[in-house]
């Protein structure tokens, strides 16, 4: 809900994120009184008009007796489309007095819906003649768990992850190989590129250059408009993903070689236990010796992947996550494990800033006898600080972990990838534990290694609402699944002129 003009205004970058989404909202916005509309003024904004590119639905109510038809259809429009519903109240109308003809219903009954056969049987002859089948499964499918992990036995088939099919299919899944893109790891980008098959299953994933070359694709997808948006489809199913593969199932033949199946999950179990390595503090990577010696050795601070594996270890079965956009994200994607009752949310469509803290209030709100966890970058708590004031109003226990590398993370990435050293993207932090514990809060600031993980489980123990403000090393690089040597030259050519400068002066 918002008030006039500025509270609407202030609900836009939220209302894009649903949008983006495809989550169902019902913003109630105020309005100036109905006699001014029009006029300019005080406050006045039009909302019909400043909503009309995120919302599926828009009004403003002018009369009581529009009430309460308007209200169900703005409801049933945000339901049905998955999107933005946004309903206009002018200040003197609040009060009025309602007729009594009916009650709103809200009641929705949406249709399952699945392909025709022939649409099947073309699916089933696809995928039943492919050597080497890969599945792409994203948040769509999370409903249809049972049915999914039935397909990737039958194709033998590994199953690579978006991020936000990780809380769905990421723990007990003998088939997942974790995410690909910028965020994933060698041995998803192999499973997708040496298949001779995709089956796409509720997933928009919108990375086109991470898409396998040259292989067959099947898509099932609810929306029709989805289909081949990304990739060229050989044959798409419009349909609810669970009754679709339900009906697709006995059409599919047992494969008769696993090896793809194997070599996938054979090279993801290598990467994860790479990958743990450098989350222990006191491992010493190989790779990076002499390129630490030419960075004035930043071994001695912490490892943001150390943090994100800790706190893996130690929140609760049911914790809710939430992380914000850039490199907190990587950290999260790669060593906290969506196991259990694990939820997750995060802006990953819209790529907002500064979502973390925010969205772990409205999650502990939600869920108030849950552990909520936000991973904060040092940027997203900044621009958003006096939320620790609605914190500590509420007393929300939620536990906000800050990766405080003094950096854009992944705008400092970014950069160097493209060969351009580092620039405008350090931040003069302030001491962030302390600011909670002015502002009423638990605040724990941890710059030794050794602490990290006493200090981790304090944290997460301790009742009510804590800050832990963790210096992290800013020079810690998250390297994609599929590298590409232009990434790689990059990135060199830009370390040589940062270091260089610094020597010369």
């Amino acid at each position: 809900m918002g008030t006039v003009g500025p509270g609407s205004v202030h609900l836009l970058n939220g209302l894009y994120d649903a949008a983006k989404s495809r989550t169902p909202i019902l913003a109630i916005c105020g309005q100036v009184p109905l006699a001014e509309v029009g006029t300019d003024y005080f406050q006045e904004v039009d909302n019909d008009l400043l909503f009309r590119d995120v919302a599926v639905y828009r009004a403003t109510v002018s009369s009581p007796d529009q009430m309460p038809r308007m209200l169900e259809s703005a409801v049933r429009t945000a339901v049905s489309q998955g999107g933005v519903a946004v309903l206009t109240v002018p200040g003197d109308l609040g009060d009025r007095e309602l007729s009594d003809d009916r009650p709103a219903r809200f009641a929705l009954d949406r249709p399952v819906t699945r392909p025709d056969d022939p649409a099947l049987a073309a699916a089933a002859e696809l995928l039943n003649t492919a050597d080497r089948v890969t599945l792409l499964v994203g948040r769509g499918a999370r409903a249809a768990r049972a049915e999914v992990l039935r397909t990737a036995d039958v194709l033998a088939a590994p199953m690579v992850l978006t991020l936000k099919a990780k809380e769905g299919f990421e723990g007990d899944n003998d088939f997942q190989v974790g995410q690909t893109g910028l965020i994933g790891n060698p041995a998803a980008s192999r499973a997708l590129d040496s298949g001779d098959a995709l089956l796409m299953l509720g997933t928009d994933f919108p990375y086109r250059d991470w898409y396998p070359k040259g292989c067959k694709v099947v898509q099932i997808d609810t929306r029709e408009e989805h289909l081949g948006r990304r990739v060229t489809v050989d044959v798409g199913l419009a349909g609810d993903v669970g009754a679709t593969l339900r009906a697709l199932l006995p059409l599919l033949k047992a494969a008769p070689d696993r090896g793809h199946l194997d070599d996938a999950r054979e090279r993801f179990t290598r990467w994860q236990e790479g990958q743990q390595r450098p989350a222990d503090p006191g491992h010493e990577r190989r790779w990076t010796g002499k390129l630490r010696a030419a960075l004035n050795n930043r071994d001695h601070e912490i490892r943001p992947e150390a943090l994100a594996a800790a706190v893996d270890a130690y929140a609760a079965e049911d914790a809710v996550f939430t992380s914000d956009t850039g490199m907190a994200t990587v950290w999260l994607s790669r060593f906290v494990t969506m196991r259990g009752s694990r939820r997750l949310i995060g802006s990953y469509n819209l790529g907002s800033m500064a979502n973390a803290m925010p969205q772990a209030l409205g999650a502990q709100l939600w869920t108030p006898d849950r552990q909520t966890v936000a991973f904060c970058g040092d940027d997203g708590l900044s621009m958003l600080l006096g939320d620790l004031m609605t914190i500590k109003t509420y007393q929300l226990p939620v536990k906000l972990v800050v990766f405080d590398n003094r950096r854009l993370g992944m705008v400092k990435l970014e950069q160097e990838q493209a060969g351009l050293p580092e620039f405008g993207t350090e931040f003069d932090n302030p001491d962030f534990a302390a600011v909670a514990s002015a502002l009423g809060l638990t605040g724990i600031r941890v710059t030794d290694p050794a602490d990290l993980h006493d200090s981790v489980r304090r944290a997460l123990d301790t009742p009510g609402p804590v800050l832990l403000d963790v210096l992290t090393n800013p020079e810690e690089v998250a390297v994609p699944g599929k590298p590409t040597v232009a990434q790689g030259w990059g990135f060199a050519i830009a370390k040589v002129k940062e270091i260089l400068p610094s020597r010369e002066g």
